[in-house]
């Protein structure tokens, strides 16, 4: 029989004894002893915004390290890895540095770092931050400092959101449709930007809320890090599309001669480093941050390359390594001096080459993704460089990721080919052990003994099988606890910490929200436009239903027929509407609008914003997309 339902939050638990042993073996393995990066953290610090607090125009704050203040202290608590808090305390730093003279970097008001760099006329933007407001605090403070300098020219060096969501804060978009700012990007940069944050964005978004340890409260059991930097910055996101693509490795821009180096499917599809002779500078975008980076993160992307981001950081060594003084990345600190920089590039090329060349050497004798992930240590040599360490990727995920690259899903054993469903899974795991009573019986017994990987395990199948026990939530909730203080990277912490407060307090009922924001969609082109419509096409409900419609956008000329055929919705631009089907009109501002959720086409079609003989065809076709659920269970069975 099951418990009652519990009717209140349950608080969070001291950590147990395997955990504070763990710890005590960590402070004694690293060398804690070398401090060179909290001198490099603050080297060339000029100044900063108190607190690095960030305001809203509504008033709320959209970034502070305010509440990071409890990383002050020294010591690490017994609920935080101390290598993690070394992480954490190192990424509280805020504000304007130098790196040579004529380069700076705003670091600290948002997960990621704006490099300026100084030219003959302007400076040039490396990346814009997450949002308009940071990117606009972040310039405003360089300013203060440098002069009212005009910005030049725009770099994105990569498709991620911390990288170009603050554009608007920098260049307007009207500057840079007309030519009088370049802003320049890789290759194929707004494809996968659209597929990444777009295609699969929602997914992305609740997904992240684990990666991120999105409304978990900061403080010693809850969260202090996110690898990178502290968290992602909240306010208004937009985007101003990139008008110069660079599509080789040595490219370079008038610029002040910057050099570029391609580096697609490394830790982004579209993703490029750059060197600048004039400051002997060279850029590695987010290739070669200070820990072991994701080859796939736990919000979902498309597995990345391990062999190919090596190779990059090789290519790197081998085009500027011999004039390189300093080290940018776009999250953390730098790194100077040649010695140095080329020690640290090495380091980071053989960290991802080792794990890659280990597990395509594992999985050619036949193990798994989960025995490569078991059997494989790094060598001391690579694993005792503090930039080396798993704060964001870790072995144990990457070698899973680089099976996946290779393998996909499958591991060739046939019981995986067709499992059954998790939650009728769960009911039948937990029948076997004797019923979910006895199951959670012998669980707490393991957890005594500081088996928590174990009794998460079980417990997920006991919360499945049967979602309302409480002692099994109860159980669940304490080990994915206990594994959270023992993670070191801090994803894991975030995940596991994360789920068990969605365990004992339930999933947040919170708005639905499009994945892309509007700042953000007009720099969508019309196919990527009706892809966002495709993929909610509900496809069972659809099937049969064979529908055609002419559409214009009116304001651009542009006219397309949607056909909905074989439960599948295609638009196809034409040049003249097709006599066969009914048409409708309307506005690329309109159909923005219900793209990032400010209107539905309802109210659209009422306002007179769509009109035409063919709106009856629209709704049928609007009446099989599906709302987009912006929370789903992810730690029970999904209700409903």
């Amino acid at each position: 029989m099951s418990e009652t339902p519990a009717t209140a939050a349950l608080a969070s638990k001291a950590p147990s004894a395997a955990v504070t042993t763990a710890h005590a073996r960590t402070r004694a393995e690293l060398p804690f002893a070398d401090t060179q990066d909290f001198a490099d953290a603050v080297r060339g610090f000029i100044a900063t915004v108190p607190d690095a607090t960030l305001m809203h125009a509504s008033g709320k704050p959209i970034w502070s390290m305010a509440p990071y203040a409890f990383q002050q202290a020294e010591v690490a608590p017994d609920t935080v890895n101390p290598s993690l808090w070394r992480q954490s305390q190192l990424n509280l730093n805020h504000g304007l540095y130098e790196v040579v003279s004529g380069v700076y970097q705003v670091r600290g008001l948002d997960i990621a770092n704006m490099t300026l760099i100084e030219g003959e006329h302007g400076v040039i933007v490396v990346d814009t931050l997450t949002s308009v407001e940071g990117a606009q605090a972040a310039l405003k403070l360089y300013r203060g400092h440098r002069g009212e300098r005009p910005v030049t020219a725009v770099i994105y060096t990569h498709t991620h959101t911390d990288h170009w969501g603050g554009s608007p804060g920098v260049v307007s978009a009207a500057d840079a449709a007309a030519g009088r700012v370049p802003v320049i990007a890789p290759d194929l940069f707004m494809h996968h930007l659209v597929l990444e944050n777009v295609t699969a964005g929602n997914a992305m978004l609740r997904r992240g809320m684990y990666q991120f340890g999105r409304l978990l409260p900061p403080g010693p059991r809850g969260q202090v890090d996110c690898g990178l930097g502290k968290s992602m910055a909240v306010g208004t996101v937009g985007l101003v599309p990139p008008n110069d693509l660079i599509k080789a490795t040595g490219d370079s821009r008038v610029i002040d001669g910057v050099e570029f180096q391609m580096a697609p499917n490394s830790e982004a599809p579209a993703e490029m480093h750059f060197f600048v002779p004039k400051y002997k500078l060279l850029c590695l975008a987010e290739n070669a941050t200070h820990n072991f980076h994701n080859l796939l993160p736990f919000r979902g992307s498309q597995v990345r390359d391990a062999a190919a981001w090596s190779g990059y950081l090789g290519e790197a060594l081998t085009l500027w390594g011999a004039d390189v003084v300093a080290l940018v990345g776009q999250h953390h600190w730098p790194v100077w001096d040649n010695a140095r920089v080329r020690a640290y590039v090495k380091a980071q090329r053989d960290l991802y080459k080792y794990v890659h060349d280990q597990t395509v050497r594992l999985m050619n004798k036949g193990l798994d993704a989960q025995e490569i992930a078991e059997a494989l240590k790094l060598p001391d040599s690579i694993a005792k460089n503090w930039h080396t360490r798993d704060y964001y990727g870790t072995v144990k995920h990457n070698a899973k990721a680089i099976y996946q690259h290779y393998l996909g899903w499958y591991d060739a054993n046939p019981a995986t080919l067709d499992p059954l469903p998790r939650q009728e899974t769960g009911r039948k795991m937990i029948a076997y052990m004797g019923g979910i009573d006895a199951a959670v019986s012998r669980a707490r017994d393991d957890f005594a003994k500081g088996e928590f990987r174990w009794v998460a395990q079980v417990m997920s199948h006991a919360v499945f099988g049967d979602p309302g026990h409480t002692g099994a939530r109860a159980l669940l909730a304490d080990a994915f606890e206990q594994l959270g203080y023992l993670a070191e990277s801090s994803t894991w912490r975030n995940a596991y910490l994360f789920g068990a407060l969605e365990l004992r307090e339930g999933m947040r009922k919170i708005p639905m929200r499009a994945a892309i924001s509007a700042e953000t969609v007009p720099a969508l082109s019309d196919a990527q436009i009706f892809d966002t419509l495709a993929v909610r096409l509900d496809g069972p409900r659809a099937a049969g239903q064979p529908l055609r419609l002419n559409w214009l956008f009116a304001d651009s000329g542009k006219r397309y027929v949607l056909d909905l055929d074989n439960a599948v919705l295609h638009a196809h631009p034409v040049t003249s509407a097709m006599p066969d089907a009914p048409s409708v009109e309307t506005s690329r501002p309109a159909i923005n609008a219900i793209v990032c959720g400010h209107q539905s086409f309802e109210d659209a079609i009422t306002s007179g914003r769509i009109s035409g003989d063919g709106l009856d065809r629209l709704r049928a076709i609007v009446a099989l997309l599906e709302p987009i659920a912006r929370m789903f269970e992810i730690v029970e069975p999904r209700r409903g």
